[in-house]
């Protein structure tokens, strides 16, 4: 494996790297490239989802580079995926993991995160509206879908479970009925959204946090002409000429430092392996004190939803 994979250790005893490649807003026709460069040069987890509708290209990926007369071995990579809100039926987990499975060519998963807490109604639409565009909700209780994510566990199908864009009170709602605790908490966070006591709260209970977005999704359609732009950020942009490094691998080493794991998202050949070029370097006290300073609670992703 890599050198270039740091790791940090999950309650089950995996090893989930520091870095690895989002494919959050890859367009199909691309995301394959992107995924086989990111193996080629030493990446070794890759964040999937459901929702964002480009899991079989990834299969591809998968198909072309991984297996036993393959560069890489199965059980050298860790794949993340997630439970789309049109799925928390208990009835809806197990068909909905099995065609991830079947989509990414994999057997197991290392990690399955349901991926939002609020459900929509059942179905194969994954943003079902009312005539006035508003959301149209399922009330199936989020600890009930986790009760049937448990069973995943049990059968094999995945070696972890964990939670995308809960809070510290919903995720204390879950634990209060898990048998099978959450490994991970993912959410937005870079240094405008640093979520330093959803990470306290966390850590304190075991969860790892992945960001994403870490560098502020540059790349949205839907941005505000004001909103501010991270990779300007002047004292962002002074450390990067100090380490001879670019904003972004600033950024990256600052969350990974402090064990966040990260997942940027590029389909840049360049940039993918720039991403992962953060482990040369450290940051002293005093620079990781200021990025942290600079948490202004600004998301850039924005829930058109919220749930109890």
């Amino acid at each position: 494996m890599s050198a270039a994979c740091d790791f940090i250790a999950l309650h089950t005893g995996q090893k989930m790297p520091l870095i690895g490649l989002g494919t959050w807003k890859s367009e199909r026709g691309q995301v394959k490239e992107a995924v086989k460069y990111a193996l080629s040069v030493g990446y070794c987890h890759i964040d999937c989802a459901a929702a964002y509708s480009n899991e079989a290209e990834i299969g591809e990926a998968f198909q072309e580079c991984l297996g036993p007369n393959k560069v890489i071995k199965r059980e050298n990579l860790f794949v993340t995926s997630k439970l789309w809100n049109t799925k928390h039926h208990p009835e809806d987990v197990e068909p909905a993991l099995r065609k991830t499975l079947g989509d990414l060519k994999l057997d197991y998963l290392d990690l399955y995160l349901m991926h939002w807490p609020h459900a929509f109604e059942r179905g194969d639409n994954l943003f079902p509206k009312n005539p006035d565009n508003t959301m149209r909700y399922d009330y199936t209780d989020y600890k009930d879908t986790w009760k049937a994510m448990e069973k995943l566990v049990e059968k094999g199908l995945v070696k972890a479970i964990g939670l995308s864009n809960f809070n510290s009170r919903q995720i204390d709602d879950v634990l209060s009925v898990a048998v099978v605790k959450p490994a991970v908490l993912q959410v937005e966070c870079h240094p405008y959204l640093a979520q330093n006591e959803l990470i306290a709260h966390c850590q304190k209970r075991g969860l790892v946090v992945t960001a994403y977005s870490p560098l502020g999704s540059p790349d949205r359609m839907w941005k505000h002409p004001d909103e501010p732009v991270l990779l300007e950020e002047p004292g962002i942009k002074k450390l990067a000429e100090k380490y001879s490094k670019s904003p972004a691998q600033i950024i990256l080493r600052w969350q990974v430092q402090r064990q966040v794991v990260v997942i940027p998202k590029s389909v840049t050949p360049a940039r993918i392996q720039q991403n992962l070029q953060v482990f040369d370097f450290s940051l002293t006290e005093e620079e990781m004190g200021h990025i942290g300073s600079l948490n202004k609670n600004w998301r850039y992703i924005v829930p058109m939803i919220t749930v109890n």
